[in-house]
């Protein structure tokens, strides 16, 4: 058999046989299509299903091998976007292509501001849905083409929009990356004191209550975390 287009992000991932992709879906018929149609562009793909938050944390802690996941942002008991900021956190090396009936350029624009790394329209081919699996798994954004779509303007600095200080930046930086306060401190060379007093500024700039709004929160203001923090 002729290599497959997902042979080099096989190498990538360290695995030679397989690669791991979860859907997570509640849809039987959405879950049957892709278990359909992937395998026949690539055999090594392995499919692994999910239909709600419990069965995808299950089957992360399974396989914490998986090379991408597959989200619909409209889960049953699952808010789409706070979801997909809570694996942003929890699983920040895991790549995720939202896979959604909803794709009007605001949504799509929000998905990939809060990390999610492609975009994929329920209503496109199997070819494109294969395209933007290998795009993204290549370390690159994969978003089909969808109607009133183009790339986000320039956002700006949290600096700028937040009126944060610079360490507290810094700070946010690294919160958004999923990181915890110990990682933090030792990151920037900051007492555990320190980093939670600028935690809790963060939250109060952003009036939310948790790491995961955090996120959610900053694709909605637009605001950009470019630059690596200063140690």
């Amino acid at each position: 058999m002729a290599n497959g287009p997902l042979d080099n992000s096989l190498k990538e991932h360290g695995n030679n046989l397989r690669i791991k992709i979860l859907v997570i879906d509640d849809h039987p018929l959405i879950q049957h299509a892709i278990a359909q149609t992937l395998p026949q562009f690539d055999a090594a793909v392995e499919l692994i299903p999910a239909a709600n938050r419990d069965e995808t944390l299950t089957a992360l802690a399974r396989h914490p091998d998986c090379a991408l996941a597959l989200l619909d942002l409209a889960l049953p008991g699952a808010r789409g976007f706070d979801f997909l900021a809570e694996l942003r956190l929890d699983f920040p090396r895991l790549p995720i292509v939202v896979l959604s009936a909803t794709h009007d350029r605001a949504t799509v624009s929000a998905a990939l501001d809060a990390g999610a790394r492609g975009y994929v329209a329920k209503t496109a081919s199997a070819a494109a849905l294969h395209d933007a699996i290998r795009l993204v798994l290549a370390g690159e954004r994969g978003v089909t083409a969808i109607a009133g779509y183009s790339p986000p303007r320039a956002r700006q600095p949290a600096l700028d929009v937040l009126g944060l200080t610079q360490r507290q930046s810094d700070v946010l930086h690294l919160l958004a990356q999923g990181k915890p306060n110990k990682m933090i401190c030792r990151d920037l060379r900051l007492s555990e004191g320190t980093v939670k007093v600028h935690v809790s500024a963060i939250l109060r700039a952003l009036n939310v209550h948790t790491r995961a709004q955090v996120v959610v929160e900053l694709a909605k203001r637009g605001v950009t975390l470019d630059g690596a923090p200063a140690h």
